[in-house]
């Protein structure tokens, strides 16, 4: 069973002084992790498709209801206004209608850092959904702040955090309706000891969240597309993964792919430099990939 906490900012003290503990620095893990609270609010350039070239709150109007639900999650006036100045450049709506998430689910959000997605993903499931915010220790350094203020004063009441060091995530079985791993795929091939950062046995994490899900449930990735050519090892030190080594992780884990979105695809970003160069930062060409666990 997870254990709710309340109470981050102590939690996160209490980690930083436990004796024996790994001495971490938060510029360096921000580097090794990526950040939610980093992403940029540059415009991008045109996107190659309708629904990323329109804002969530201009699209026509929405065709069913599961995608009022998303929309209606966006405007939620209790988001802080530093989620809000996000949405454009996420495209949040139109990548959480690909995935399918909906009012009632039950949703793992995957190192889930300064919880963009997982607030976002609180609103949409409501007060009958759950949301569980995993995260590691390096990514409770970096996001401490954002952390302390989302959930403070039991704003959240539906999200659970859950923290699991790299190698040592426990999940229920058949639990989950939705899993989501946010710009963060390419991380499991970063290691840095030093700092934290274990790296990841891919093949056991995987098969963690596969027996997690419930048949039929989606494993919704999105990720910065790297250059072609480039190694695994590479391409997450530029915070990048080339998406066959997603797919040909994934087919392998026993999952089935289910569809691709071309909404944050951006042909002119070439994959070669890092996500958070200045250049590139907020505007990356991203790929948003959807798999299912077998019925």
């Amino acid at each position: 069973m997870f254990q709710r906490i309340f109470h981050v900012v102590i939690g996160l003290s209490l980690l930083a002084c436990t004796p024996g503990g790994p001495v971490l620095n938060p510029e360096r893990s921000a580097q090794m992790a990526g950040s939610a609270r980093e992403a940029s609010t540059q415009p991008a350039p045109p996107l190659m498709s309708e629904a990323a070239r329109k804002p969530p709150g201009n699209r026509p109007q929405a065709a069913d209801v599961a995608e009022l639900a998303v929309l209606a999650a966006l405007a939620n006036e209790e988001r802080p206004a530093a989620d809000r100045a996000r949405d454009a450049s996420r495209q949040s709506a139109a990548v959480l209608r690909f995935f399918g998430v909906t009012p009632g689910m039950t949703v793992l959000d995957l190192y889930s850092g300064g919880g963009y997605y997982t607030e976002i993903l609180s609103r949409l499931v409501g007060p009958k959904g759950r949301v569980v915010a995993h995260n590691n220790t390096p990514w409770l350094q970096f996001a401490r702040e954002e952390l302390a203020t989302r959930y403070a004063g039991g704003r959240l009441p539906n999200v659970e955090q859950l923290i699991a060091e790299n190698n040592a995530l426990s999940l229920p079985a058949a639990t989950f309706d939705v899993v989501l791993m946010t710009n963060v795929y390419h991380d499991v091939y970063l290691a840095d000891d030093k700092d934290g950062w274990v790296r990841v046995d891919v093949p056991k994490m995987l098969a963690t969240i596969l027996a997690s899900m419930r048949p039929g449930a989606v494993l919704g990735v999105a990720d910065h597309v790297a250059a072609p050519g480039m190694s695994a090892e590479q391409a997450a030190a530029l915070h990048r993964i080339d998406p066959e080594r997603i797919r040909r992780d994934l087919l392998a884990a026993g999952f089935v792919a289910d569809g691709e979105s071309d909404v944050l695809r951006n042909p002119g970003d070439d994959g070669s430099r890092p996500a958070f160069d200045p250049g590139v930062r907020g505007h990356t060409d991203q790929v948003v990939l959807r798999f299912r666990r077998p019925r």
